[in-house]
């Protein structure tokens, strides 16, 4: 069995949030997504999400 296949096979036991971790982790490393644009993000949540979470806008929740 080859190293990837052992990947998928455990990563199919994860739980999603754990899943999605380990594909950020994948993307971070290997220079698929911008690091600092992804720790801005993180960064940003907690400050906007007031401004998010509002009944107002839930229409936009479905888009």
């Amino acid at each position: 069995m080859s190293t990837a296949e052992q990947i998928m096979r455990e990563i199919q036991k994860l739980p999603e949030p754990l899943a999605r971790e380990v594909l950020d982790f994948i993307e971070l490393k290997h220079g698929l997504k911008d690091r600092l644009a992804e720790e801005l993000k993180l960064a940003q949540t907690p400050a906007m999400k007031h401004v998010w979470d509002n009944s107002e806008d839930e229409v936009w929740n479905d888009v």
